[in-house]
């Protein structure tokens, strides 16, 4: 009798172990979903801030456009025409989604000096309360938010993938224009960089689907 109790018991512990190794692991598969939905719902709210400042910046740009040929005096659709060297290209490239995230930032980086080039000019041939200097003032500083959130963002995706530090190199901008020039580049480098806005917002749209859910699937699986 003693040899079938102990036997019996021994059966209803492994039953009982049986059964609390099973909650377990239930738990633990609910408790890793809910991470990894906690972190995919994070993944989404940080693109869409991303996202809602990309459009604004893409509209203040067309805003900024406009306010531009109108302070060129009457030949602003002509110098809004021609086109020069030395400007950024607005494509995104890459493969990958972290390829691509870099192009946007490194993109966005690249305008910098030249916005700053044309604030610069525009200073000399505008009036100190003209509202175009108001207005490149304000795309600069949204543009250098963007570029920051975008930075945050990637690092948040790919922590092991650095972002390459701005070129230490001098930037290449044009050599000393006439009046003229001038306004037919920074016209240029307004339309351009606000095709990039275009294209960033087009990519950002692209990553939700791609990045977020990607990461959801692989915490889960993981």
């Amino acid at each position: 009798m003693n040899g079938h109790v102990k036997s019996m018991r021994f059966q209803q512990f492994m039953e009982k172990a049986t059964t609390l190794l099973s909650l377990l692991l239930v738990m633990a598969v609910d408790s890793s979903r809910t991470v990894a939905a906690s972190r995919n719902q994070q993944c989404g709210n940080s693109l869409l801030q991303t996202l809602k400042l990309t459009r604004l910046v893409q509209k203040e740009s067309v805003d900024l456009i406009k306010t531009y040929k109108a302070s060129q005096g009457e030949m602003s659709e002509l110098i809004c025409k021609v086109s020069v060297n030395n400007v950024p290209d607005p494509n995104i490239s890459g493969l990958e989604p972290s390829e691509r995230l870099m192009s946007v930032y490194t993109h966005l980086q690249e305008f910098f000096p030249h916005l700053k080039r044309v604030y610069e000019q525009q200073t000399d041939l505008q009036s100190p309360t003209s509202p175009l200097l108001t207005d490149l003032s304000r795309v600069n500083a949204s543009s250098k938010n963007l570029a920051a959130l975008i930075n945050d963002f990637y690092q948040s995706l790919f922590p092991n993938l650095p972002l390459p530090e701005p070129a230490g190199g001098p930037t290449t901008l044009p050599p000393p224009q006439n009046v003229f020039q001038q306004k037919v580049y920074g016209c240029v480098v307004l339309k351009t960089y606000k095709e990039l806005l275009s294209n960033v917002s087009r990519e950002l749209r692209t990553l939700k689907s791609k990045v977020c859910r990607r990461r959801i699937q692989m915490n889960t699986l993981f």
